[in-house]
């Protein structure tokens, strides 16, 4: 069966950024499933894999607009420390959710300077390029279930 819309795909992947470091891969017998087609993994990813089958490897360098983004300079913010509910305890690298008017954002403390603490709202892979490589594992037809789910079960 041919990768397309509406089809349930796994694969073994491995990411690597530039620099050949190992960002993220599926587990040894646990290969990635998503339902191709609903935006569960990034655009350029999906894109390359449209037309292949169980057994076709693969090997893709992402663009960041095809994955992340660019990074964004404007959704690095200084706040007042005072801000946190429990500010003694943040540490550079905690993740927590930001209420906005735009809704909740996710973003990480990038730093912690005297009263004053650097958020980051871009993802932590925006403005890479992303170099995947894997093999198709499975395709199936998607049940009705995980259509109107809009994910792999």
């Amino acid at each position: 069966m041919l990768i397309g819309d509406k089809c349930v795909v796994s694969i073994d992947y491995t990411l690597k950024d530039d620099d050949g470091t190992v960002i993220d891969q599926s587990e040894a017998g646990q290969p990635l499933a998503y339902l191709h087609g609903f935006g569960n993994i990034i655009p350029g990813l999906e894109q390359e894999l449209v037309g292949k089958v169980a057994g076709d490897s693969f090997q893709v360098s992402v663009n960041p607009e095809d994955a992340y983004g660019e990074h964004q300079e404007q959704l690095i913010q200084k706040v007042p420390l005072a801000t946190f509910p429990d500010p003694d305890n943040l540490q550079a690298g905690m993740r927590f959710t930001a209420q906005t008017e735009q809704g909740d954002i996710p973003v990480v403390i990038a730093d912690i300077q005297d009263d004053e603490v650097t958020v980051d709202a871009n993802h932590p892979l925006a403005g890479l390029t992303l170099h995947f490589e894997g093999k198709v594992v499975d395709v199936r037809d998607a049940t009705e279930e995980e259509l109107q789910h809009g994910h792999a079960h």
